[in-house]
């Protein structure tokens, strides 16, 4: 399987595709991220980084791959994964603007790449956000999104939503506690508040308890001395191979854990391919009426959400 992961961050698609036993022949990543490439590379050596997204072309429904600056190939995709910049989606920031935004607006990258490549299987992740930027989401890939909280498969609530054409059940709760994943310490709850990618700052008692965000970890039962979670326990949160992000500086390593995927719900995912097979996605998904879309109604929708 040939796969085309925008917004690569650490390679989290990677890691999903390995635990769910796929086969990948090629893994191309789109990432500007110099952290987040080295963590990428150093645990999967054979991914071939194509840089910004707003630079991959593809021609004639194969995407086109530079060589040596000069020379080129093309090469068709199966699959096309990524979860596009959320800064100005989420409905947890004060000052969204929604798609409009220079950083969430390159979802539309990722419509202009599934049209051009009309690969089997997709897949987008994102945040929870206004119900306008949901459905115009929705319109232009055609599907409507699955919401799923992390908290199933792992010990972290973090809600997030799956657009894709892979039919898939919701997965069952594998009862992970926050305790489960702990170095040492107690906490006060079953599952940790979401990670960001700001979790490096650490928090304080009063946004802890107050406001319900940046998980601590304490010394006792009073509640009174407490510490951040490490990185290692913040892998463990998001489903990832311990030690995996350890190439980079400890602030780096919350950055790309906070902007990642929980591994095992994308894994979880994938495996539903293994399931099925091609015959039940290419029919229906290479149905012209799904790319029935010119960029002038993408940009009229862009216009239009506030």
């Amino acid at each position: 399987m040939n796969v085309l992961s925008l917004f690569d961050g650490m390679s989290c698609g990677r890691i999903a595709l390995d635990k769910a036993g796929i086969k990948v022949d090629k893994y191309y990543a789109s990432e500007i991220d110099k952290y987040a490439i080295q963590v990428a590379k150093a645990n999967y050596p054979d991914t071939i980084h194509l840089g910004d997204v707003q630079k991959i072309q593809a021609k004639g429904g194969e995407l086109i791959v530079p060589f040596n600056g000069e020379f080129y190939h093309t090469d068709s995709i199966d699959l096309l994964i990524g979860g596009s910049p959320c800064q100005d989606l989420s409905i947890a920031s004060a000052n969204r603007i929604g798609l409009q935004g220079e950083r969430s607006g390159l979802f539309f990258e990722y419509v202009r790449l599934l049209k051009e490549l009309k690969p089997i299987y997709f897949l987008l992740e994102n945040v929870r956000m206004s119900k306008e930027c949901e459905l115009i989401i929705t319109e232009m890939l055609g599907v409507e999104p699955v919401a799923i909280n992390s908290n199933l498969v792992s010990a972290h609530n973090r809600h997030r939503l799956y657009w894709t054409n892979i039919p898939f059940t919701v997965p069952t709760d594998k009862g992970i506690i926050l305790t489960d994943i702990l170095e040492d310490g107690v906490v006060d709850r079953d599952k940790s508040h979401c990670i960001d990618a700001n979790y490096f700052k650490g928090g304080n008692l009063k946004s802890y308890f107050e406001k319900h965000r940046r998980q601590l970890v304490f010394t006792d039962h009073t509640y009174t001395e407490y510490r951040k979670l490490t990185p290692l326990e913040c892998e463990r949160l998001q489903t990832v191979p311990e030690g995996y992000t350890n190439h980079v500086s400890n602030t780096q390593r919350y950055r790309m854990l906070g902007n990642g995927w929980t591994v095992d719900v994308v894994s979880h995912i994938f495996k539903y391919i293994q399931e099925f097979g091609d015959q039940t996605f290419t029919k229906s998904f290479h149905d012209e009426e799904m790319f029935d879309h010119d960029f002038n109604d993408i940009a009229i929708m862009h216009e239009n959400v506030s």
